[in-house]
């Protein structure tokens, strides 16, 4: 029977659990930044200034170039619009 996998991530990254898990959220955070970003109708120019970044970050962003972001960089790029991350922790299944 062929091993099943919660996300796309755990799949790619089996052998490195915690590279799965800094994925995860990586991927969650720049998702959560895009959404922002289409949602108030904003170039990439414009949100670049109100995220407190370069126009290149944010083209970088939307290409899911994760290797050019830290997770500590995504929440601060959320907190500048006002946008809360909690963050919980729980024992892995």
């Amino acid at each position: 029977m062929a091993k099943r996998y919660d996300n796309a991530w755990d799949a790619i990254y089996d052998d490195d659990p915690a590279r799965a898990e800094s994925l995860k959220i990586k991927s969650e955070l720049m998702i959560r930044i895009e959404k922002f970003i289409k949602g108030n109708g904003l170039i990439q120019k414009e949100a670049a200034r109100l995220l407190g970044v370069s126009q290149p970050r944010i083209s970088d962003l939307v290409r899911g170039k994760f290797d050019r972001f830290t997770i500590d960089m995504l929440i601060n790029m959320l907190s500048r619009v006002g946008i809360k991350v909690d963050v919980r922790i729980k024992k892995a299944a």
